[in-house]
């Protein structure tokens, strides 16, 4: 059970995480790792861990390697594949496999708990967009980190593959199809929750439920004072260093601290939607992820994907996302979070971005014109014999997508961002995609910026490689390490 002693008036820590999802859980367990002194607390809002962006119902669950997924390929200006993000995003992932490898060997988590082998399929029909698909395997599969990646344009083949994708479809449609089969479908929900868990069993670290922040400011230059509103009276904490690991609400408190960092940025929310089966045989005939190309406009977010999924336990079969639109930060937010968000130095920006972005606008609102049977065609391109019947509507999370002013003017940023003050002390994580999966790089990008000084102390070194044995290596370029750390993950997460 997540509990905590009340927090006096004048309490202090040495840390406080904002927000109990899989950022600050990460964070919290490094930090206790390399400094199990370290008092910390972790502040959340709602009643119980990972409710919000982290919440299984709330994202898609799947384990971001860029196997798949097409917005991390991008087309360069000259028609050429820009793989470095793929690259990139799936070194990071391997870090993320690593941590988990090193934490169910010392006995902390149990990985069948939260982590699924699932193949991660790429599935396209229409010449053009075969061609680019067979660019893409060109480009990666000569890779180390996607040498596994397999090609097909067989029908027959790919219906082995995705039965419920290619059963019913035209014949005579060209369809092309790539397959990694080491791909992983993610509770990052449950896996917050063991974090937790183990943590508390240290008492150095505390969690606080049900408890908002409502201010921040500077005190003394020195340390941060943290106003607080809970269920029994209003608090006040003071720490040095604080991190705001809210999802969409960290921008709000991003905006509190006053840092000048934190006056470059803006917000955009997009809300999303599922469709759920409620036929479970057709779950148990479905064994993959298969994502598809986005529509012209749409977010990373919105990437269309049929997907096997394990939630609470239940494996469940799930469609989408589709976009919805609403003013909230987060799921559980309030309507005025948008709007409250709008300053003079971000208002400009905010509106600048608007008008380089006319096919994201244009692309939300038909999304919002959308009903069940409009849902059902979509799905229906995947899955050509859907029953509209079997499916029903799930409200999933809420993403704020970034605004940053640049010398450009206001520019949509669609991925991550870790914004820190000047002198370390306040970290905020804001953006969406690809989120949970890259955690770990994450929160070592964190640990960097702000803890630079004891980041390279012997100590800390010989404690962070306990738990990642590859720690200062490059992944990406040094195809012997990877393999031998991809042997290491494999056998001590089940994924063989």
């Amino acid at each position: 059970m997540f509990a905590s002693d009340a927090i006096g008036s004048e309490a202090r820590f040495d840390a406080v995480l904002v927000g109990a999802g899989i950022m600050s859980s990460t964070l919290a367990l490094f930090l206790h790792e390399l400094d199990p002194d370290m008092r910390i607390l972790i502040i959340e809002r709602l009643g119980a861990p990972a409710l919000e962006s982290t919440s299984a119902v709330n994202n898609s669950g799947t384990g971001h390697a860029a196997n798949c997924e097409f917005n991390y390929t991008p087309s360069n200006p000259d028609g050429s594949l820009n793989i470095s993000k793929a690259l990139s995003i799936n070194a990071a992932f391997e870090r993320s496999l690593e941590l988990w490898a090193s934490l169910s060997d010392l006995g902390r988590i149990s990985p069948a708990s939260f982590l699924h082998r699932l193949p991660h399929i790429s599935f396209v029909w229409g010449e053009a967009n075969i061609a680019f698909l067979r660019e893409r395997y060109r480009n990666l599969s000569v890779r180390n980190a996607f040498q596994n990646m397999e090609w097909s344009e067989e029908a027959e083949e790919i219906r082995e593959w995705i039965p419920l994708t290619m059963n019913g479809r035209d014949s005579s449609q060209k369809v092309a199809a790539t397959r990694v089969n080491r791909g992983t479908d993610i509770d990052f929900g449950n896996l917050t929750v063991q974090y937790l868990k183990e943590l508390q069993h240290s008492r150095a670290v505390e969690i606080k439920l049900s408890t908002e922040v409502v201010d921040i400011n500077r005190v003394n230059g020195k340390s941060w004072r943290l106003s607080l509103v809970g269920n029994r009276k209003d608090q006040y904490i003071e720490t040095p260093f604080v991190f705001l690991g809210a999802g969409g609400g960290a921008l709000s408190l991003l905006q509190r601290s006053g840092i000048p960092e934190g006056k470059f940025y803006g917000g955009f929310p997009v809300s999303g939607q599922w469709l759920a089966c409620n036929d479970p045989s057709l779950a148990g005939n479905h064994n993959a992820k298969v994502y598809g190309k986005s529509a012209i406009g749409a977010p990373p977010m919105s990437v269309p994907h049929l997907d096997t999924r394990w939630i609470k336990g239940r494996r469940s079969l799930l469609f989408g996302p589709f976009a919805g639109f609403n003013t909230k930060f987060l799921k559980n937010g309030s309507k005025f979070d948008f709007f409250r968000s709008i300053k003079l130095f971000n208002a400009l920006p905010l509106i600048q971005a608007g008008l380089k972005n006319t096919d994201l606008i244009n692309y939300l609102l038909g999304q919002l014109q959308l009903d069940h049977s409009d849902r059902i065609n979509v799905l229906k391109e995947f899955f050509p014999q859907a029953n509209s019947d079997d499916w029903t509507l799930s409200i999933a999370g809420q993403r704020v997508q970034i605004i940053k002013m640049t010398k450009d003017g206001g520019t949509l940023k669609l991925g991550t961002e870790v914004v820190t003050s000047s002198d370390g002390s306040l970290a905020a994580l804001l953006g969406a995609s690809p989120g949970a999966s890259t955690a770990v790089s994450i929160m070592l990008e964190v640990l960097q910026s702000c803890w630079s000084e004891k980041m390279s102390t012997e100590l800390w070194q010989k404690r962070l490689k306990k738990l990642l044995p590859s720690f200062g290596k490059e992944l990406a370029s040094d195809e012997i390490l990877l393999d031998k750390l991809r042997h290491r993950s494999n056998s001590l997460l089940g994924l063989r």
